[in-house]
């Protein structure tokens, strides 16, 4: 499957790969902006570890089908070809129902991605429309790999006093923390938090400013140590140079009409010093 390239220029681009509709790059001023491990796996089955992968129709386990959903394991289709507008370039992706979907979910559905890399900015939209006859609720989430110089240099705002679920001890708690910080095996979902969100490196470092739109919730995730052994798809080493920030509408589900669409995105600002 060829991999889509979205672009400003050779120095400022996005590649999407159509398994999953899975960006695994985004460059600005020639240095990569995300994280996709180097044991990721391009088999057309299994998720792509890194980038941003998409989850749809079930955030985590799912009694009706695989963990996080199908979109991230199908093949999308290219409805837009990259094309330059107001500074932007910008390219379009779909997911439509089938036969194999319906075995699973029998819904109809049409979920259209847009994928826009503007001056050190990258946007991912998300428009999911009911396309049947029948309600349907479902959660999502851009699942957002950012790449690091080192996570333990590294805050991210925007979530204190939130509720959030602490997946990892199984816990309900509210966040106290004005920045917090990764040391140890991380997988919070925090419920209505702050529009933006700003991941920042040490001094002389970076700012990722993610702006969301219309996705209430947030996942933070750094599998350290111990479980980044035991993934073969993610290198023993690699969890000190990431941390995945996802937006999403996670913490209840989102209950969609007939001939309905659900839009929601997110922006995200590459700051340097």
């Amino acid at each position: 499957m060829a991999v889509v390239v979205v672009c400003g220029d050779v120095e400022n681009r996005a590649e999407v790969h159509p398994h999953g509709a899975t960006l695994t790059s985004w460059k600005v001023d020639g240095e990569e902006m995300t994280f996709v491990s180097r044991n990721a796996v391009f088999d057309g089955k299994k998720a792509i570890r890194g980038g941003i992968p998409l989850v749809f129709p079930n955030f985590g386990p799912w009694e009706l089908g695989p963990q996080h959903g199908f979109a991230r394991t199908s093949t999308w289709n290219l409805v837009q070809t990259p094309v330059q507008g107001s500074g932007n370039s910008v390219a379009v992706f779909e997911l439509e129902d089938s036969e194999q979907t319906r075995a699973i979910w029998n819904y109809k559905f049409k979920v259209r991605y847009t994928v826009s890399v503007g001056d050190h900015q990258l946007e991912t939209n998300l428009d999911v429309t009911n396309t049947g006859d029948h309600q349907f609720d479902f959660t999502i989430l851009l699942h957002t790999y950012f790449r690091l110089p080192d996570i333990r240099k590294t805050t991210v705002d925007g979530l204190k006093g939130c509720m959030y679920t602490d997946k990892v001890h199984k816990d309900r708690k509210t966040e106290s923390r004005d920045l917090i910080s990764v040391a140890a095996e991380t997988d919070n979902m925090y419920e209505a938090t702050s529009s933006v969100h700003h991941i920042t490196h040490g001094a002389g470092g970076y700012t990722f400013v993610v702006t969301k739109r219309n996705l209430p919730d947030t996942v933070v995730w750094n599998p350290w140590e111990e479980k980044a052994r035991a993934m073969s798809d993610f290198g023993d080493d690699e969890y000190t140079k990431m941390i995945c920030v996802e937006a999403g509408h996670v913490a209840s589900r989102y209950v969609l009409s007939p001939k309905q669409t659900f839009s929601g995105g997110q922006i995200i600002t590459l700051k340097k010093e």
